[in-house]
């Protein structure tokens, strides 16, 4: 348990701010956060090299194995937690993160650009070398990522110009965009020596290899350098075999290869796939080495699919054991796994679908099964991804190895092995799994090792042992290795890590429980051999110098071996023993530490160790340190460490303290939908006139009523069409279109007509309800899914980026009346009246237009009720009305609660619903269509200590005969915490308008 503070410089500065503040005085700030708003001011450092071979990307002449997650922050609209998720894959091991960067997400309107606030990509560069990742920049133009228009902005729908191609009237606008983040990814280059950036990806993938394409390429190239861009350039091609862009013009110095092997079909997660072979493009890149930009860290889900845990399923731990594995074993050094971090597409971010593409519309989350998963929890998948990651740095002769083709294969015809060999160590790795990767089936076998040190031919050695193959697993095995203070000759466990402490050199081994194990290793002299805890048999040969081990997998054996050179401490693990043994980075020394949910980072000060990290529940904290240190400091106190017999230092720590969520009650409505009626003043909307436009799409019918020609491009639109009626009209056919699940309502002087998925639709009109000789108004509510995406460049003459959205035909039936049209979108257009939450947060509902959905809107005269509610009982058209509840959170200091909304109701109920928490949409709910129905709300959205609003936007699908809305209404609605943890990041609340604008 905690006792007393420890405190060092740091947090000497944020106990006496805490002091004063209690106390009621103001204290200046003694040193900025590292989330703060503002860019970071970074120190000028010495400027790196960047050089790399066919074997591996070199860091000042030091191979390095680039094992790298995506990240997306524009998926994680809380700076404050940026820090928290790129801490997190900083402790799994990672070198490296990828990011894409959309240029629709930075850009509103035609030469207008923000990198501020949630869109501070200084800051998030910041962070990340503050942590100690490298980077991989991705500023597209195109990135696809399933975001609105694959991040191209969507006023561009409107420029003339083919996209992605070298037509100048689109390059004026891709070199605008690349000036603008060129120059901050320039910022930050290794380079440059202030930064981590140290590749630069031009384009992406789905793209064109013509003559035209390739110039393109060879364009953004010259741009990038023109802009001071230094590092190498990579490119991502989808297809494993493919010479785009590995020579002739606009060839990439780090040519890569996408490959999601497991698809995106996740209803049947049981169903595997078989490894893909890197190795077809070795004898094509002869001075890069094997990389894979965009290997398959999870899945995308769609409308309606089955939900983001059968993703996980698909993609599982299991899965990166033989996948993952199958990599290094066929010599990639450079892998990117997407997504590490999937979070939110919030607003308006995600993408349409396009109806042809193998992806179709996703919703809100983006979960993607990944290691973390969307609220930020650390999964199965992510202690897989650390044992890995963690054994790619402890060993240096990974970097640079040969296949070995004269290999004596395993005894078992039903298991593959993978042999490469480092040419200078002579360091072997063998990589076995079942040669077919769908196998389920539990098998066994021997295999041969020869390296300097001897020939093995039956390995494992021990009468009536075996290697195991159980199911779907994989072995990464090591032999000729060096540890700091013995030689290891081969094992059948493989190695997470190696951590000298200066005392004794830590070595960790891990299999799956129940499972044998073999660890040989090499002494001039015979060692001495202490079982601390476990089983553990040892025999020595004296002729050979080799100490065998034999054990079998379970909880954490330890073993101590003396010998000439110093002190071997073996760990020998199985998965649940290893899953929270942690290697935070120091400078100069190294350090263990087992118990914790997370370890952050750990500090040596003289015989302190300092460490920071998180609790899930009461843990034992161990740390294996030097024995020079007696004393641990635990987020900041010092706590009672007590010397092991294992010669480690261990202390109790207090859970998380518990937390109730409150309940969502006092819910307030409102009606609206004012616009459907005859009687509504318009007049200032946008004249909806044009006769033509840049779209190559031609309209079905005069004026063009694309919402994104009007300046209108997210969310919801409103269209009304007036006409005077001569009493022959018997209806009106409409082309709505708002993506593969984008909908359209349809009113008549305010009576309601239907409602319509995306598509062309003759809408007839009720006798009564036409005012025969009078003015009459069509009113027309088209929800925006979304952009499309463009996946070929030149698409017979068109991208499908620029599909229309709004409506494409407005035809009046029995009568040729003209029909003039008004349009009104979210309120200003693209001229932004909220830029801290940006141009995707809303759409035009009249509730938008108007504040209800900010903290601080007077919802006073509303009507107060409970959830679950039905307007039928109320006697409510189709339409949209708004539920608006407030709540208040005091988490506990120093505590990180992910916390979500939750929406129960039946899917028969159609309805579509917006979310906003404190004046940010965070959720577009779909009753009818699922899957989610929980969403999760990021710190600094949600007010941890204070105050918090939660307002739903609800759209009424149907109508009855008698004008009563059938399907309005909204289920039950609760908060549902993800986990309770002690320690997190620094939160601040997002700064954001809380009264209309």
């Amino acid at each position: 348990m905690f006792t007393r503070p420890y405190l060092p410089f740091s947090a000497l500065q944020t106990y006496f701010a805490r002091l004063v503040l209690t106390a009621g005085f103001t204290v200046a700030v003694l040193a900025a956060s590292p989330c703060q708003a503002e860019p970071v001011s970074r120190a000028v450092r010495a400027p790196h090299t960047i050089t790399y071979d066919r074997y591996s990307l070199k860091l000042d002449g030091k191979r390095i194995f680039l094992y790298s997650g995506e990240i997306h922050p524009f998926r994680l609209p809380s700076p404050s937690v940026w820090r928290d998720v790129l801490d997190k894959i900083k402790a799994a091991g990672f070198t490296g993160i990828s990011v894409y960067f959309d240029w629709g997400y930075h850009s509103p309107s035609p030469g207008k650009y923000d990198f501020t606030g949630i869109r501070n990509m200084d800051q998030f560069l910041d962070v990340a070398n503050d942590v100690g990742l490298y980077v991989i920049a991705r500023p597209g133009p195109y990135i696809n990522a399933e975001v609105d228009g694959g991040g191209f902005p969507a006023w561009l729908a409107a420029q003339p110009g083919n996209l992605r191609s070298t037509d100048p009237l689109y390059l004026r606008w891709a070199y605008e965009w690349l000036g603008h983040i060129d120059a901050i990814i320039a910022r930050h280059q290794l380079t440059n020596g202030t930064g981590s950036v140290i590749a630069y990806q031009v384009e992406n993938e789905f793209y064109d290899p013509t003559a035209v394409g390739m110039q393109y390429m060879q364009d953004l190239k010259i741009k990038a350098r023109a802009d001071g861009i230094t590092v190498p350039f990579t490119f991502n091609e989808a297809n494993i075999g493919s010479t785009l862009f590995i020579t002739g013009p606009g060839a990439v110095n780090l040519p890569g290869f996408d490959n999601y092997p497991q698809g995106f079909d996740p209803s049947n997660p049981e169903k595997w796939s078989q490894v893909p072979d890197f190795t077809v493009n070795r004898t094509l890149l002869k001075n890069s080495p094997l990389f894979s930009p965009e290997f398959g860290g999870g899945a995308t889900d769609v409308w309606g699919g089955p939900g983001y845990q059968n993703c996980y399923e698909l993609t599982n731990a299991n899965y990166e054991n033989v996948f993952y594995k199958s990599l290094i074993g066929q010599g990639l050094t450079m892998i990117n796994f997407y997504m590490t971090y999937g979070g939110t597409s919030w607003g308006w971010l995600p993408y349409a679908g396009n109806a042809s593409s193998f992806i179709t519309a996703v919703y809100t989350s983006y979960d993607y099964g990944a290691a973390i998963r969307e609220p930020r929890l650390l999964t199965d998948k992510y202690a897989e991804q650390k044992r890995i990651a963690y054994l790619l740095k402890a060993v240096a002769p990974i970097t640079e190895t040969d296949p070995v083709t004269t290999v004596t294969p395993p005894t078992n015809s039903a298991i593959l092995q993978y042999t490469r060999e480092n040419p200078k160590t002579k360091t072997a790795v063998y990589v076995l799994r079942h040669a077919d990767a769908t196998s389920t089936r539990d098998d066994s076998t021997h295999f041969s090792v020869e390296t300097p040190d001897g020939h093995y031919a039956s390995v494992p050695q021990q009468a009536g042992s075996a290697l195991e193959i159980r199911g779907r697993d994989a072995k990464l095995l090591l032999a000729n290795l060096n540890f700091k203070r013995a030689h290891l000759v081969y094992s059948t466990s493989e190695l997470m890590t190696e951590a000298d402490t200066g005392d004794v050199d830590q070595v960790v081994l891990y299999a799956p429980a129940g499972q044998h194990g073999e660890t040989v290793l090499r002494f001039a002299t015979a060692p001495t051999v202490e079982v601390l805890a476990g089983k553990v048999a040892s025999t020595y040969d004296a002729a050979t110098g080799d100490l065998r081990l034999n054990y079998v997998h379970e909880g954490l054996i330890r073993v101590q071996v003396a010998g000439p050179s110093g002190t071997l401490s073996l760990l020998i693990g199985d998965y649940a023993a290893t899953a929270r043994l942690w290697q935070p980075d120091l400078e100069d020394r190294q350090v263990l530490a087992s118990g914790p949910y997370l370890v952050r980072s750990a500090k040596l000060v003289g015989d302190v160790i300092e460490v920071t990290g998180d609790l899930d529940a009461p843990t034992t904290l161990e740390v294996f340190a030097p024995q020079s240190v007696d004393r641990v400091v635990w987020n900041g106190y010092l706590v009672n460490a007590q010397r092991t017999r294992y010669g480690t230092l261990a202390a109790q720590l207090q859970g998380p303290v518990p937390v109730q969520l409150p309940s969502l009650n006092a819910w307030k409505f409102q009606f609206e939908s004012y616009e459907r009626n005859a009687n509504f003043d318009d007049s200032a909307w946008t004249v909806a006139n044009h006769l033509t436009t840049n779209n190559f799409n031609v309209p079905g019918t005069l004026p063009v009523l694309y919402e994104d020609d009007y300046g209108f491009h997210h969310g919801d639109v409103w269209y009304r069409g007036h006409f005077a009626a001569t009493g022959n009209e018997t209806g009106i056919t409409l082309d709505g279109e708002g993506g593969v699940y984008g909908i359209y309502s349809v009113w008549l002087n305010g009576i309601f007509l239907g409602t319509q998925p995306s598509g062309e639709h003759t809408f007839d009109f009720p006798p009564a309800a036409l005012r025969k000789g009078q003015g009459n108004v069509v009113a027309v509510l088209v929800m925006n899914m979304g952009h499309n995406e463009s996946f070929s460049p030149f698409d017979n003459g068109r991208n499908t980026t620029r599909d229309p959205r709004g409506l494409r035909t407005a035809l009046l039936q029995g009568d040729a009346s003209a029909l003039t049209w008004r349009i009104q979108g979210n309120l200003g257009g693209e001229r932004v009246v909220d830029p801290a939450r940006g141009w995707f947060n809303n759409g035009g509902l009249y509730g938008e237009r108007n504040g209800w959905h900010l903290p601080l809107f007077d919802d006073g005269a509303w009507v107060r009720g409970d959830l679950p509610d039905r307007w039928a009982s109320r006697r409510l058209p189709a339409g949209v009305g708004w539920y608006r509840t407030t709540f208040n959170l005091n988490l506990p200091e120093n505590s990180d609660v992910p916390i979500g909304i939750d929406i129960d109701d039946p899917t028969a109920l159609l309805y579509r619903a917006l979310i906003f928490v404190n004046g940010w949409q965070m959720g577009i709910y779909a009753n009818e269509l699922g899957p989610q129905r929980t969403f999760p709300v990021q710190p600094g959205i949600l007010n941890p200590h204070g105050l918090n609003t939660i307002a739903i936007a609800v759209w009424g699908e149907e109508g009855s005969a008698n004008g009563i809305g059938s399907s309005g209404g909204l289920g039950k609605v609760q908060l549902v915490r993800f986990g309770n943890f002690s320690g997190g990041v620094p939160i601040d609340v997002v700064p954001a308008p809380q009264v209309s604008w």
